[in-house]
Parts: C-alpha cells; structure tokens; sequence
C-alpha cells in the first residue's frame, strides 16, 4: 500500500488523544534533561568565560531551527506518522546517550546528545501539522491547545520525575535522569507506531515556511507597526531565554547552593505557574483585555520581575526568588499570545501565514541568542544577565507603546488609500 493510500484512510477516533501522549510523554523527557545540561557541563570541564556552556545550551535550539522546515516538508512527502516515528526514536537514543555522557563526564558526548536531540526535538511543528489534518477549522483551535497543554504539562511532571528517577543517588552527575528520559522517549515510541494512524491525505498538506523567506520578511517590514511589534517579540524571548538558561547554575550557585533534587524541584514550581499563567490567567484576560492592553502588562511584570532577580541573586534570598520567578514567567506567559494576536491583526489576511512565520522565527532566534548572551555575563557576575535583560525589556516596552500607539487592524480600504 502506497502513501497516498494509507494517508487517505480517515484516522481513528482518539488519534488528538494518542497525538497528545506521545508529545506530552516526550517532553517529560526533555523537561528531565534540561535543567541538567548547564550544571553537568560545568562539572565536566568549560571555560570560565561560560561560553562553551553558551553554545551547548544553545545547541539545541539552533537544530530546530534549521531541521523543523525539513521535518515539515520530509512530512508531506511520506506522511506525518513516519516523520513523528523517527523523531520519537532519536530522542530515545540521545536521551539514553545523556545518561552515558554523564557517567563519561564527557563535554564533547553532551554537544552530540544536546544537537542530537534538536533535531530528533524538531518535529513538534509535524506534530501541529498532524492535528491540522485530523481537525476542522473549528476544531483547530481547541486541537492547537493540546500541544500547549503538553507543554506546560511536560515541563510541570518531567522535573518531578526527574527528582525521582535520582533515587539515593549521591552522583554529582547522575544519570538516572538521562535514563529516564530515554525509557520514556521509548514509551511514548511504542504508542506511536502502535496506536497512531496516518492523518495525511492526498492534497491535505499543511504550509512550511523557509525560515529565511525573504518575501515574507519583506511583507513583514513594510507593514506598519509590525517591525517594532517582531522586535518585542525578539527581546522577550531572549530574555527569557536568558533566564531559563542562567537558573541552574543560579540554584547550583554558592548563592543558593541547591541538591539536584532541589534544582527539579524548583523547575516543577516554574512549570506549574507557566502552566497556570497561560491556561487561567492568560484565558480569562484575553476575553477582557485588548491585545496592546495584555502585551503591555505582560512586559511590565517582565520588567519587574527580571529587577526582583537581579535583588534575589544578589541578596542570595530563596524567598526573594520564589516570588522573582513566579512573577517573571507570569510576565513572559502574557506576551507570545498578545504580541501574536497583533501581528495577525495587522497583517494583510492574505499575507498574514507568510508575515506569522516571520514571527516564529524571530522567536527561534530569540531562543539561540538566549544563552548566548545570559550565560557569559553570568560568569561575570550572578546579578548581569538578569540586569540586561531589565534593560532589554525596557527597551521592548518603549517599542510596545510607540508601535501600538498608532496604527490598527488591517483594512483593505487603507491599505488601497496608501497605494
């Protein structure tokens, strides 16, 4: 039976659900790994610059980058199934090579497991296209949200499994986690190729933008108020990159001297307020608040949550932090959605996917020059990327206030006055 055949059988019912399994079980894994990746590197050996650390860290995003076009496209000649298999595959094995490399303490296996893993880790945007096909327009929504409930679940569940999978270990590099993470790669594997169906069928195929679409760059940059809304974008991720990446060595540090245990912990208590933020607060705002209103606030909370981290490091208070934390992620969690919301907005609806893609990948670059810029200024001294990162967020709400200031939603009318 050829592709196009099976992609042109209807999947089964409760294919959304096994599609929500497997990337929720997946990211448990991830959520497991990351908080390990700055300390182990640091115990095996980098340069006091924090730059080798930088580039690790950033490793990850920088193959997401450049393989989540290819997956996408890779998914529309042989089905999202396949695609989706080999993903889930390769996180099994490179998850399972993190344990190793913790037991080697090798710097040079970690590089390969984090790289190997951003590509295996590439394919969320398959699993997108997935719930497209197997959804109608209004549906779609509702079936989008699943994979943000498998984020915020992943990153709520997987550190406290993480915490767990440590048992009595008294490793300073343990690699249970690494382990763990691999099993449940494997799990969530097993379900796929068992309980997943195809869901492409013929002439259904979902739309890959290139990451460097010079049209839609164009497109983008010669709407009015959407460049000055791109570059927010840019800063808060960058930002709050910055501060995703700099917090293990943050709770590792002398400041706060935590177990590995603890540091799970405390990304538990990140992941459930990101969880809580986005699917209470954020829900509830958005019907109430307008978009330039929710954007704003969200940076305004960012700002003063990023000077309450610059306090809590300096002042190595643990209560000063839980509150710093909660109320930097509250922040952050207010403005993807909003700022989205705006671009698609103002966009020309017959531009908008192109102008939207942009968008992505401004954020995908926010993500690569994250750690980049927090760790080394890290090294330098705990308080600075937090410090930057209040300036940047000042900078972004200026921008914020002057873009939305003027400008409004699209209107063809307009749009033909101008011409």
């Amino acid at each position: 039976m050829t592709t196009v055949e099976t992609a042109s059988e209807e999947p089964r019912r409760g294919s959304l659900l096994v599609i929500f399994l497997t990337v929720f079980i997946d990211l448990l894994g991830f959520a497991m790994v990351l908080p390990l990746v700055p300390i182990y590197a640091e115990q095996f050996g980098t340069d006091e610059s924090g730059w080798t650390i930088a580039l690790l860290m950033s490793s990850f995003s920088i193959m997401q980058f450049l393989f989540a076009p290819l997956w996408g496209r890779l998914s529309d000649r042989i089905g999202r199934r396949p695609v989706l298999i080999i993903g889930l595959l390769g996180s099994t094995v490179f998850y399972t090579l993190f344990g190793l490399a913790s037991v080697w303490k090798s710097l040079t296996w970690l590089f390969v497991t984090r790289i190997g893993a951003g590509i295996a880790g590439a394919t969320i945007p398959t699993a997108q296209a997935y719930i497209a096909d197997t959804t109608t327009l209004q549906t779609r929504a509702r079936g989008m949200a699943l994979i943000g409930a498998a984020f915020g679940l992943g990153f709520t569940f997987g550190p406290l499994i993480g915490a767990l999978s440590l048992h009595n270990s008294q490793a300073t590099a343990s690699p249970w986690p690494g382990y763990a993470a691999g099993i449940l790669s494997g799990i969530a594997t097993l379900l796929a190729i068992g309980l997943l169906p195809e869901s492409l069928r013929p002439g259904n195929k979902a739309q890959h933008h290139d990451w460097l679409d010079l049209g839609a760059l164009r497109d983008a940059l010669a709407t009015p108020t959407i460049p000055a809304i791109l570059l927010v974008s840019f800063i808060s991720v960058v930002s709050f990159g910055g501060f995703e990446t700099t917090l293990s060595l943050l709770l590792k540090s002398k400041a706060f001297n935590f177990e590995l245990r603890h540091v799970f912990y405390y990304f538990a208590y990140i992941g459930l307020t990101l969880t809580l933020a986005q699917g209470v607060l954020v829900r509830r705002l958005a019907t109430r608040v307008p978009e330039r209103g929710l954007a704003s606030a969200g940076a305004v909370v960012s700002l003063l949550g990023f000077g309450l981290m610059v306090w809590a490091s300096t002042a190595a208070s643990l209560a000063l932090l839980l509150v710093a934390s909660a109320v930097e992620v509250v922040g952050f969690a207010l403005m993807p959605p909003s700022l989205q919301a705006l671009i698609s907005r103002r966009s020309d609806p017959a531009k908008q996917g192109g102008v939207l893609g942009i968008s992505q990948s401004v954020s995908a670059l926010g993500r690569i020059l994250g750690p980049i810029m927090a760790i080394p200024l890290f090294k330098a001294a705990v308080a600075y990327p937090y410090l930057a990162a209040s300036g940047l967020m000042l900078v972004g709400l200026f921008a914020l206030l002057f873009a939305t200031r003027g400008g409004g939603d699209y209107s063809a009318e307009a749009a033909r006055a101008k011409k």
